[in-house]
């Protein structure tokens, strides 16, 4: 057969015609080979919801009776897929992608209420707890008022648990060792030094600058000296990440056992103040006093001409890749135990990560620095398997990203809203009559805002260019895109909850590059009642999701 390349692509599972550029594989390549699967394998849908978002008194979402309901929704809805965002601890800017561990679960997202079920705290609880606005989250008030009740349930534990209950306990400290040790001396000793500074008015506390120097530097000595001294609340914290884990495992497998998978996100970069950098200095390209010397970010985008700066310190691939990259190795098995399909946010990192120097303010003079990505998959492979990862490919893609990617069979992104409002070249990727079928759909993302705030702020000649791509005068350009999303040949849609509701930009997650007012809407109880649920399956039913 001559080189020529085909351009039409016709897809016999789902009777569509795709007219796309594809790549010629090297003769070597793994997708010539077709030795690494799809990881989508059948035409799904879901919904993007952080279970911090979801409703109820508490002030923030949690892994109580809203959870199971809105798993029920989703099996109601026709629905096949759950995508979250981290479940890591959040720290300052309370962002699921900058947490205090990359292994570690958010202890808000722990239920009172259930924990008042098991015995652990008073049935009372619920009299005492302040009134919350029921549609944004109050994070400063949620520490104030869980802490502490977090805190009393752990001590009743010690102090009470039968053995059955102890014996669980102590077999997850044990098979989590090789992170919840550290994870929860840092957070004890964190604490410790957390208080000095707010005593002393001092303007950062992270470990590498308001620490005792041998205890930033772990000397031995130290260690030993600090773990004895904070023994009960390093075993508070154990409890408590013990608390996390068997509430989400009960979670996860309820909505397993009804068809629902739970889509994970892990952020490939992790923040400076965390047990990570703490506990593994030797991964990341520190300076003598802990200090990041250059820092990751991205050059300008459409979020902000002078790039996104976002200051996590880049990693040292040189020693990971003499280790086996066993700290990667350990990252994806935690996440394979907590979700069944995995996101990694800002995929092209893997590729080549942008290179900024640690003394400038914005990221616009950085450069990219290539790193052994490819190498590192195949021995996460080895150790674990195929991963079943799903590529965020957005953003400054090259040749080699879209290489990696797809020699891997990671199915990648497209995202409706990147597709009309841009130069005709750049946004044919995102156009649905342009997709290949191993991708994931998407009408926005967190990062995005919603699409009816979205659509209205599009100048007249855009929002034209919807509508006539769609071929209607919509009525609700939310379920218009909703619409074209679940009829694309992408095998897997994933829609926002926001969007499914038809909210404006009050509700936008995130707005990336800015401080506060992020990461806090909620969805108010009641939309089970809306008449969603029907539609959504009448949609997945109409399109064979």
């Amino acid at each position: 057969m001559s080189e020529i390349q085909l351009d039409c692509i016709f897809d016999l599972d789902y009777g569509s015609t795709q007219i796309t550029k594809m790549p010629n594989p090297s003769p070597n390549s793994a997708i010539h080979q077709k030795a690494i699967p799809d990881v989508l394998t059948e035409r799904a849908a879901g919904i993007l919801l952080h279970p911090t978002s979801l409703p109820g008194r508490d002030g923030i979402g949690d892994f109580g009776k809203a959870a199971y309901q809105f798993v029920d929704f989703l099996v109601s809805a026709g629905m096949s897929r759950w995508q979250i965002l981290p479940l890591g601890p959040t720290g300052y800017g309370d962002s699921p992608y900058s947490t205090y561990s990359s292994f570690a679960g958010n202890s808000y997202l722990i239920s009172l209420e259930m924990l008042a079920e098991a015995g652990w705290i008073d049935s009372d609880w619920y009299e005492h707890y302040p009134k919350f606005e029921s549609g944004r989250i109050d994070f400063g008030g949620v520490w104030q008022w869980k802490r502490p009740l977090l805190q009393t349930a752990a001590r009743r534990f010690l102090a009470t648990a039968s053995r059955d209950d102890l014996n669980k306990f102590e077999t997850f400290c044990r098979e989590q060792s090789s992170w919840l040790d550290d994870y929860a001396s840092f957070t004890a000793i964190k604490s410790h030094f957390d208080a000095q500074a707010v005593r002393e008015v001092a303007s950062n506390s992270q470990w590498n600058v308001y620490w005792d120097k041998d205890i930033a530097r772990r000397e031995p000595e130290a260690l030993k000296r600090w773990q004895r001294d904070c023994w009960e609340s390093i075993q508070i914290e154990k409890v408590t990440q013990y608390f996390f884990a068997e509430q989400w495992m009960a979670l996860k497998r309820y909505a397993n056992a009804r068809g629902i998978q739970i889509i994970g996100d892990l952020p490939i970069f992790v923040a400076q103040d965390s047990a990570d950098v703490w506990s593994s200095p030797e991964y990341f390209l520190l300076d003598e006093q802990g200090n990041p010397r250059v820092v990751a970010g991205v050059p300008k985008d459409g979020f902000s001409p002078t790039g996104q700066r976002w200051g996590n310190p880049l990693y040292d691939w040189d020693a990971m890749k003499q280790d086996g990259f066993r700290w990667w190795v350990n990252r994806f098995r935690r996440m394979q135990e907590m979700c069944d399909i995995i996101r990694v946010d800002h995929f092209r990192g893997f590729e080549a990560c942008w290179t900024i120097p640690a003394d400038h303010t914005t990221a616009e003079f950085g450069e990219w620095v290539t790193v052994p990505g490819n190498e590192m998959f195949q021995e996460v492979r080895r150790r674990l398997g195929n991963l079943p990862l799903i590529a965020e490919d957005l953003g400054h893609i090259t040749p080699e990203v879209d290489r990696l990617r797809d020699e891997n069979r990671f199915p990648g992104m497209k995202v409706l809203q990147f597709a009309f409002d841009c130069e005709e070249g750049a946004c044919r990727q995102y156009l649905p009559h342009n997709f290949i079928p191993n991708c994931v759909v998407y009408t926005g993302t967190h990062d995005n805002d919603t699409t009816v705030g979205w659509y209205g702020a599009l100048s007249g000649k855009v929002q034209a260019r919807v509508r006539e791509y769609i071929a209607s005068e919509p009525a609700e350009i939310h379920w218009a895109l909703i619409r074209v999303a679940m009829g694309s040949c992408a095998r897997l849609c994933i829609i926002p909850m926001q969007d499914i509701l038809g909210l404006g930009n009050e509700a936008r997650m995130n707005q990336p590059s800015t401080l506060g007012n992020n990461w806090t809407w909620r969805l108010q109880a009641g939309y089970t009642e809306a008449g969603l649920a029907q539609r959504l399956e009448k949609l997945a039913r109409l399109f064979d999701r």
